[in-house]
């Protein structure tokens, strides 16, 4: 058992790198192998536990990711301490040296950081969560991923936006999923003048009515909205709950609407101008 242990010490102590007065031995690059692993699998029993609490069923999956992701990094953040001490770097020294530099490149990094504090704002209050629908300026995002520097999101056009976090909490956004999973949509249309007005109405009712996508039946509502220069304008809305394919529901209530109004005689008219030459 002694020539065990003897043999053991002997192993752990053996030099891998020997620089003036530093030696880094198996038994340190054994600790650091043990740190890197011990985190990763503590951070995994939380991810279980938050997904698996029963206290937390009432939150959504955005929010619990958005909890993870601000355990993830505070943990990482001491497990990089706690290595770097063990390899014999003071971390409070080191920036105490170093606060010069660091100056110097926050000065040259300033976005960078501004978008990573955004970053732990965004996941520490929950106002914009994983799924979440944006309207960022003229584009509809789709939000998949919250992390430290950007958040990832895909368009309508299945393309993926990659989108600085200061933008997301410094600009002015319409978050379609905050308050209710529907929303009220418009379709704006004009006929001719001398149309039946309350044929109008029904044939505008009835298609979105006949759509799939369309909810609530007694919230769909018509509103005659103007007297225009070649028509009279009315103004169809409806509610439903496919907030980011939005536009082809439109599309398809439009065609509908077109096929009402060619059975039934009502014509959606085209400006025309009167046009007089003096000799």
């Amino acid at each position: 058992m002694d020539n065990f242990l003897q043999y053991l010490e002997d192993f752990l102590g053996y030099e891998l790198l020997h620089i003036g007065d530093y030696v880094f031995s198996v038994g340190t690059l054994l600790t650091l192998v043990l740190i890197f692993f011990s985190t990763k699998a503590l951070l995994w029993i939380i991810k279980k536990a938050l997904y698996n609490a029963r206290s937390l069923k009432s939150m959504d999956e955005g929010s619990l990711w958005s909890v993870f992701q601000i355990i993830r990094y505070l943990l990482w953040v001491i497990s990089i301490s706690i290595m770097l001490e063990t390899v014999g770097v003071k971390v409070t020294v080191l920036l105490a040296g170093s606060a010069a530099l660091l100056v110097g490149v926050g000065m040259g990094l300033q976005q960078t950081f501004n978008d990573i504090i955004c970053g732990f704002i965004l996941l520490a209050e929950g106002s914009v969560k994983i799924g979440d629908i944006l309207e960022i300026g003229d584009d509809i995002i789709m939000i998949q991923k919250i992390g430290l520097r950007t958040s990832i999101g895909i368009n309508r056009d299945n393309i993926v936006d990659i989108i600085p976090n200061s933008l997301i909490t410094t600009s002015r956004l319409v978050n379609w999923s905050h308050q209710s999973k529907k929303v009220r949509f418009r379709i704006r249309v004009g006929v001719a003048y001398g149309s039946d007005v309350e044929l109008v109405i029904r044939l505008l009712k009835e298609s979105a009515l006949e759509h799939p996508d369309v909810t609530n039946e007694a919230l769909i509502d018509v509103w005659f909205t103007d007297f225009g220069d070649s028509a009279l304008q009315f103004e169809l809305l409806f509610f439903s709950q496919k907030l980011f394919r939005i536009e082809r529901i439109k599309s398809d209530i439009r065609k509908t609407i077109n096929k009402k109004f060619v059975e039934h005689g009502v014509q959606i008219p085209f400006p025309q101008r009167d046009v007089h030459i003096k000799k």
